[in-house]
């Protein structure tokens, strides 16, 4: 009993990597809407909103919780989107290599097992078991 305990609420360093990696680029985000880097409306907010929910689904992540991964899983391929969006219309490669390395978060570390008939993310299939509603 005392066991099971300890093994709740460990991750995985993957899992912490990723979350930093997700984190310094969601702050980059944010400085750059704050310096306007976005347009000065809607645009603006938009991804300032969007931050915020992908900062709250980063920590919820930290903390194994399922809404965490969905949260960071839905804003890695939002931004991804608007990546390729702005690649598209200023044709610059510095929206296609962070568009790129979004895609791969968020297609290749958040995918499902292939085969694994537990359902869980890949990033959260472990020995360890989370507390986070999984049967």
């Amino acid at each position: 009993m005392e066991d099971e305990r300890k093994a709740v609420g460990q991750m995985l360093p993957g899992v912490a990597a990723i979350c930093l990696f997700m984190l310094f680029l969601t702050l980059a985000n944010v400085f750059g809407a704050l310096h306007n880097t976005f347009g000065i409306g809607l645009e603006k907010y938009g991804v300032l909103g969007l931050c915020t929910l992908l900062v709250a689904g980063i920590f919820g992540l930290l903390r194994m919780r399922r809404w965490g991964w969905a949260l960071v899983l839905a804003g890695c391929l939002m931004l991804f989107s608007g990546d390729f969006f702005f690649f598209e219309k200023t044709h610059r490669g510095f929206f296609l290599i962070r568009g790129c390395s979004r895609w791969y978060f968020s297609c290749i570390w958040f995918a499902p097992r292939s085969g694994a008939a537990c359902g869980k993310p890949r990033i959260l299939c472990s020995g360890i078991k989370p507390n986070i509603g999984y049967a």
